[in-house]
């Protein structure tokens, strides 16, 4: 069996997705689950994008021993020194240098010709071996590069020392067999091809990112890039655990494997979701609330005589189960961390005792605690604490004319109320308030997202809002069996989060094509 690599971009591909803005201890708790994933490599950020990006990219280098972290840099002198500033902790590092090489790029964004950009490419490969073994280097848009000049441009880089050379379809454009065509042709036509490993990354423009990779692998890659649930640029990346299971479910047919601990999949898809305020369509396959939801009559009699009639992958085995061990308000700390065990979940003893204690607000207020809800407590337990506003109470006045709140707010030592009535119900005048104490009043509430995390009435409310201030656009998420409190909660993460970026300087960068 062949070994596919799995090179994870979340962290930088996946947070260019619109609305998300991952602080750096969110980084760092994603890469310690990906870690746990066993992915190959980590891409943990774009260094030269602003200082929260190098420093981010730092953190994660120094938390994480077992992958290798991976920085990316345009083909430019001061984007490599910024990775290898920001990677010099990494135990095992990598630099990913790219440049565009498509007729379209070279014409209208780079407006250089064809030898210009092998020349500043080789540059740019020859300057990064000063600091880094291992070099992976990405001809922009291949898919669309015309495929002589393709094979010259690998063949270059080759030749000037890369390890990896990736083939990006970065607009999503190409079909599986175009796609599997190109690492056909260049392992046949590129000298010294074998010396390296061949990368696909792909694009999900037209719903084909899992199977270009997939393709791309069957006609000799090493590797494939993604992200986990597909988030990303646009309509997002190939879905790592799309690919893995269909590698396991199909070996016979592909030959390859991937390194994975697949029960790990489950939890790290949960985990991201939460952290990035992107939720998962129900649909998703593997790992979507109805992935392994039978309501035919038909599929229910077979799945009772025999599950393997309509069910190809086993829940488990991407560690999706439901365990005996019920929760409630009684169930102390011992209780709660075998439960975390029985769902494949291990927290240091620092990151627990804020879990229990967020697991014992909830359990006064719901009878049972159901293996969502813990997963959603521990989603929501790795978020850094807001300290400068918390949310003390809300009175409520509401009738078919509109809607009156006050909030109860502590700042600091003090609390502070506010007011404001509204035509547009609880949901706007509850807002306005908070933006009165926070004095916050550039703020757009640009998506807001309420569902169920658990069944019956007492079932946990979890709220995403996507909030834009300035040119920044960044989530907020809360959650309570009280949807109006879950929505307060979820704007004064939103806030915080504002605030941050405001006093770090590390604004969203400019929407920019990176791959």
């Amino acid at each position: 069996m062949r070994n596919i690599a799995i090179f994870d971009t979340t962290l930088r591909d996946g947070e260019q997705s619109p609305g998300v803005n991952l602080n750096t201890r969110e980084k760092v708790d994603i890469a310690l689950q990906l870690e746990r994933l066993r992915v190959d490599r980590i891409e943990a950020g774009f260094p030269i994008a602003s200082p929260g990006d190098l420093a981010s990219v730092q953190a994660v280098a120094q938390a994480v021993r077992g992958p290798t972290i991976v920085g990316l840099a345009r083909a430019r002198t001061g984007d490599i020194d910024a990775v290898y500033e920001a990677l010099r902790g990494a135990s095992d590092a990598c630099i990913h240098v790219f440049l565009a090489t498509s007729p379209i790029h070279r014409q209208h964004k780079l407006r250089m010709t064809k030898e210009h950009v092998l020349e500043t490419a080789h540059a740019a490969i020859t300057y990064a071996k000063k600091y880094f073994s291992k070099i992976e280097f990405s001809p922009e848009d291949a898919g669309r590069t015309e495929i002589d000049y393709l094979c010259a441009v690998v063949a270059m880089a080759v030749q000037a020392g890369a390890t990896v050379v990736n083939i990006p379809d970065t607009v999503g454009y190409l079909m599986p067999e175009e796609y599997g065509r190109i690492f056909r042709v260049l392992r046949e036509n590129v000298p010294g091809i074998e010396r390296v490993q061949l990368s696909a990354h792909c694009h999900d423009d037209l719903g084909l990112a899992t199977a270009n990779a997939l393709a791309a692998i069957a006609n000799g890659a090493d590797q494939i890039e993604g992200t986990i649930n597909g988030i990303g640029e646009r309509a997002g990346n190939t879905a790592i655990e799309e690919v893995a299971l269909a590698l396991h479910t199909r070996a016979a047919l592909y030959g390859a494997e991937t390194s994975l601990a697949l029960h790990e999949i489950y939890p790290t898809s949960r985990l991201v979701s939460k952290l990035t305020g992107m939720i998962v369509p129900g649909n998703k396959a593997l790992v979507g609330a109805n992935a392994f939801a039978h309501e035919s009559g038909i599929h229910q009699d077979g799945m009772l005589k025999d599950k393997s009639t309509y069910e190809i992958i086993r829940p488990e085995t991407i560690g999706l189960r439901e365990s005996q061990l019920v929760l409630g308000k009684h169930s102390g700390r011992h209780a709660f961390r075998e439960k975390l065990l029985d769902l494949g979940i291990v927290l240091s003893d620092e990151a627990l005792d804020d879990a229990f204690a967020s697991f014992k607000r909830v359990a006064d207020q719901k009878k049972t605690v159901t293996d969502e809800d813990v997963r959603t407590i521990i989603g929501f337990a790795s978020v850094s604490p807001a300290t400068k506003f918390r949310l003390d109470a809300l009175t409520i006045r509401a009738d078919e004319h509109g809607a009156a709140v006050e909030v109860r707010m502590g700042v600091g030592d003090t609390v502070v109320r506010a007011s404001h009535n509204s035509g547009n119900g609880i949901i706007d005048s509850m807002l306005k308030a908070i933006e009165i104490i926070a004095d916050e009043h550039d703020l757009v509430l640009e998506d807001y997202t309420v569902k169920s995390v658990s069944h019956d009435k007492d079932a946990l409310g979890e709220c995403h809002v996507q909030v834009r201030s300035g040119g920044d656009v960044v989530t907020g998420r809360g959650y309570s069996t009280d949807v109006i409190t879950a929505s307060a909660l979820a704007y004064i993460d939103a806030i915080h989060r504002v605030i941050e970026r405001r006093q770090s300087g590390s604004h969203k960068r400019d929407r920019m094509s990176l791959l």
